[in-house]
C-alpha cells in the first residue's frame, strides 16, 4: 500500500480528511495563498478540475500563510474568496504549514518523494533572486519554496513530480493527461 493513503489533511471543520478516499484517483496537491502573484493559477486548476474530475482527478488544496503573509483570512475567508472569484468546485482543506515544526506530515511525506529541483520559467529568476536573499543555500533544501507549489501523485499513490509555482502550466496538464 502507497503511504500517500495512511495520511491526513485537517479540514476546516476540525475534521480530518483521509487521503484515502482519493485512492485509485490522479491528484493534485496544492498549498495555495489568497494574495500572491501566482493566486491566478485557481483559474487553470479549476478548469482543469472541471474537465478531468469525472476521469478520476482530485486537486487537494492547502492553503498556507508561510510565504510572505499571502494568506491572510481564516478558512470561511479563504474559502469565499476562492469560489467567489475563482469559482473553485474542489475540497479545500484546512489552512496549515507546510514548512517547519508544525508543517503536516503530508507535506513531509511529499517533500520526501520528490525534492526541489530548481525553478522554470520566465518567473524563475526573479523567484531565485528573491529567495537567496532570504537564505543563499535556499536551493539545497527540499523544503516549499512559495505559493502553489504543485505534487502528482498517481493513480497508485506514487508521488510522481513536483512543479514549482513558476512551472509553465501547459506541462502540468499534459503530465495529468499522462495519468488521467
Amino acid at each position: 500500500m502507497a503511504k500517500i493513503y495512511e495520511l491526513t489533511v485537517p479540514t476546516p471543520k476540525n475534521g480530518d480528511f483521509s487521503l484515502n478516499e482519493y485512492r485509485g484517483k490522479v491528484m493534485l496537491i496544492v498549498n495555495t495563498a489568497t494574495g500572491c502573484g501566482f493566486t491566478p493559477l485557481y483559474e487553470p486548476i479549476e478548469k482543469m478540475y472541471e474537465e478531468f474530475h469525472e476521469k478520476g482527478f482530485e486537486v487537494v488544496d492547502v492553503p498556507c500563510n508561510q510565504f510572505n503573509g499571502q494568506t491572510p483570512g481564516n478558512d470561511d475567508e479563504i474559502h469565499e474568496f476562492c469560489t467567489m472569484k475563482y469559482k473553485t468546485q474542489f475540497a479545500q482543506m484546512k489552512k496549515s504549514d507546510v514548512n517547519g515544526a508544525n508543517e503536516l506530515p503530508l507535506f513531509t511525506y511529499l517533500k520526501s518523494q520528490q525534492g526541489f529541483k530548481g525553478f522554470t520559467g520566465p518567473k524563475a529568476p526573479l523567484m531565485d533572486g528573491m529567495l537567496r536573499g532570504f537564505d543563499p543555500e535556499y536551493d539545497k533544501k527540499p523544503d516549499i519554496k512559495w505559493n502553489f507549489t504543485m505534487f502528482l501523485v498517481d493513480r497508485k499513490g506514487n508521488v510522481t513530480d513536483r512543479f514549482e509555482p513558476t512551472a509553465d502550466f501547459d506541462d502540468v496538464r499534459n503530465r495529468v493527461l499522462e495519468l488521467i
